[in-house]
């Protein structure tokens, strides 16, 4: 059970990341905080990003094999960054309406799922 709540909390964690680092462009897009100064976007964004934090910590404490989990420290790193990309590439095609996925982008996402197997082969 530790490792599926490590991966439903880096999904939380990367989602609530995503919308602070990138939601505040489709906002200034709309016009809602476009008369803002760079320091209170920033703060706003920090305040999205706690909730980040709040989720991938504990993530990487409950998901550390040295602490109980399955996970090892790279097999941890991996696993975040492929849903942080994945996670990404659906912010950007529903919110920012970006586009379609084109070869290139299957083709990487490929070069991810063969990182996630080599990092967990033995």
């Amino acid at each position: 059970m530790k490792g599926i709540y490590t991966l439903l909390l880096l999904v939380f964690s990367n989602l609530f990341m995503t919308v602070a680092w990138y939601g505040h462009l489709k906002l200034q897009q709309l016009g809602w905080i476009s008369k803002w100064s760079l320091f209170s976007v920033i703060v706003f964004s920090w305040s999205i990003a706690l909730i980040e934090y709040a989720c991938q910590v504990p993530a990487n404490r409950i998901g550390f094999i040295d602490n109980g989990g399955p996970y090892t420290l790279l097999q941890l790193k991996v696993i975040q960054e492929v849903i942080t990309l994945i996670i990404f590439t659906v912010f950007s095609i529903v919110v920012f309406n970006t586009g379609s996925l084109q070869w290139n982008h299957f083709a990487a996402f490929l070069c991810l799922v063969l990182a996630v197997y080599f990092v967990f082969m033995k």
